[in-house]
């Protein structure tokens, strides 16, 4: 099963960078046009047995938007940029992970990576998340497709019924569903 899921991730990651390449170079183009800074934001996340590796996604805040501490957003965050609520929207801002799937930091599907500020909070309370960890971090997870982003260690908590729930039952069938929520997610901007 994990030879299978990592040569899909492999493959659907190479086709999706080249039959994307050109919705890439407008985001790319329409960051750098819409604010001051880089295109691109890297981050570090906890990825597979807690190894720390640094996500890609389209920057959709302003340059130095969190300061010191980390910090979640909210729907409503008066830092994220105009085209950034637009990507956010249509999650076009996580395109870049294809390359973390690529590297093998993350796969396809799988639970979301945390930062580790905010792992340490939700562990304080709920012990089992440090089972997600046993697995790839993905583009997309059950948790996602069915709960959302979150805007706070409590609804990250809440999140993570989904994300054990697929790790009981991960499965390619499974990988597909959460794929096909995800481009409806897509399609109808269902995103925050």
């Amino acid at each position: 099963m994990k030879a299978l899921k990592r040569f899909v991730d492999v493959l659907g990651s190479a086709l999706a960078l080249v039959l994307l390449s050109p919705i890439l170079a407008w985001v790319a183009l329409a960051v750098k046009r819409g604010s001051d800074g880089p295109i691109f934001y890297r981050q570090e996340r906890l990825g597979l047995h807690g190894k720390p590796f640094h996500i890609i996604k389209f920057r959709t805040m302003v340059v130095d938007a969190e300061g010191a501490k980390p910090q979640l957003s909210s729907d409503e965050d008066p830092r994220i940029t105009p085209i950034g609520k637009r990507l956010r929207q249509t999650r076009l801002d996580e395109l870049p992970q294809f390359w973390n799937v690529l590297k093998g930091e993350m796969s396809l599907v799988g639970p979301r990576p945390e930062r580790a500020f905010f792992a340490d909070q939700i562990v304080q309370h709920s012990p089992h998340f440090l089972r997600l960890q046993q697995v790839r971090p993905g583009i997309t997870s059950w948790g996602q497709v069915k709960y959302g982003y979150a805007e706070n260690v409590n609804e990250m908590r809440q999140r993570l019924r989904y994300d054990i729930m697929y790790l009981e039952n991960i499965s390619l069938l499974l990988d597909v569903k959460i794929l096909l929520y995800t481009v409806r997610t897509v399609l109808r901007r269902e995103g925050k």
